[in-house]
């Protein structure tokens, strides 16, 4: 009896033995029992992993302006607001923050939103010439930025290309949009902006933000185009606005009273063009007849003006195509599609023959 109650326990540990040899040691997932397939299962969860992190409705952008107050730029928020929206993104997720002219407060609100878990950051720069700073702090928190419309510096992007961060600037070369500007007075030709016929357009510039590069380039290159064509030109008054309405107002009417022999105003944005245009009215003078006057944006008060004669030009700084190129280089970014490092678009040149046809289109 005592051998075979040894040979019935053997026999049972074999038995264990055998079935747990059969387990492999790792039990078959529920769902898979019909099939055994255990690789089925890991890929369907990486794929609702996957599909989790780029569904961009639960990523958190953080936008910041350098001034709301900027007609264009309230107008180019809105737009690429309303945009990322359509597109799929939370509205709740996207914060977007007056920087009020202050550098100091811009890197405050962008530390504010790395330390808050933002995804993306898109960046107006209130000084483009601290663009290094914004950029190390996203890279250094490793998270993508679209500056826009305010362009750093060639050096700065180099640096974005040399490290391969994920850092691109959206927006038009503003030398074209100055060229434009001198287009459209070459265009009516000297024997209509000479008044004096002295063979010498005289002029005065209203200048935006003299450490803005667009800015800097409209100034440069809407000369430089009355010079390529063969020009004589003559500086009469150059001083700085700071895209304001009221300021451009004041300096003009300062630059008329003391240079009644201009010829040519420019503005380096609408805003001031306005403004400009008060002056040129209460000094008695008319544009497109003893004095001529253009801009940049095409906003909906300067096209009216256009329009009816009251400025000779603007140039459409095309804030849909800019805002929407933005929004698809955040997607990207989202999406781990990167970007180039450069995503330009153009300017429009407006004058009285198409200036109803921009207007019908940002209304």
């Amino acid at each position: 009896m005592k051998n075979r109650t040894g040979s019935l326990f053997i026999a049972g540990v074999l038995v264990v033995a055998m079935l747990s040899g059969c387990a492999g040691g790792e039990p078959i997932p529920a769902e898979d029992e019909a099939t055994g397939d255990t690789g089925s299962l890991e890929a369907s969860q990486q794929e609702a992993s996957a599909e989790k992190s780029n569904d961009i409705s639960q990523k958190k952008i953080g936008i910041c302006i350098y001034n709301f107050d900027d007609n264009f730029m309230t107008l180019y928020r809105n737009e690429l607001v309303n945009y990322l929206v359509d597109q799929g993104f939370s509205e709740e997720n996207i914060t977007v923050e007056n920087s009020e002219l202050s550098q100091e407060k811009q890197n405050k609100q962008i530390q504010d939103m790395i330390d808050g878990g933002i995804d993306v950051l898109i960046i107006n720069a209130v000084n483009t010439s601290e663009s290094a700073t914004i950029t190390d702090m996203a890279v250094g928190a490793g998270i993508p930025l679209v500056y826009i419309n305010r362009e750093p510096d060639a050096e700065e992007e180099q640096r974005w290309v040399d490290n391969g961060w994920e850092v691109t600037y959206v927006g038009c070369d503003a030398r074209q949009s100055g060229t434009l500007q001198g287009d459209i007075i070459t265009d009516i030709g000297l024997e209509k902006i000479d008044k004096n016929g002295d063979s010498i357009v005289q002029y005065i510039m209203i200048e935006g933000d003299p450490e803005n590069i667009d800015a800097q380039y409209r100034t440069q290159f809407s000369v430089k185009a009355l010079e390529d064509k063969g020009w004589s030109v003559k500086c009469l008054f150059d001083e700085v606005g700071n895209w304001d309405m009221e300021t451009a107002k004041a300096l003009s009417k300062e630059a008329l009273e003391k240079y009644p022999e201009t010829e040519v105003v420019f503005c380096n944005n609408d805003a001031m063009a306005l403004g400009a245009l008060m002056s040129i009215k209460a000094a008695g003078r008319t544009v497109g007849d003893d004095i001529y006057l253009v801009g940049v944006d095409a906003l909906t008060e300067a096209l009216d003006d256009v329009i009816d004669g009251s400025i000779t030009g603007t140039v459409f700084n095309d804030y849909f195509d800019q805002s929407h190129r933005a929004a698809a280089a955040t997607i990207n970014y989202m999406k781990g599609a990167g970007n180039d490092h450069y995503i330009g678009c153009d300017y429009v040149k407006v004058t009285k023959e198409n200036a109803q046809e921009i207007l019908d289109r940002i209304k």
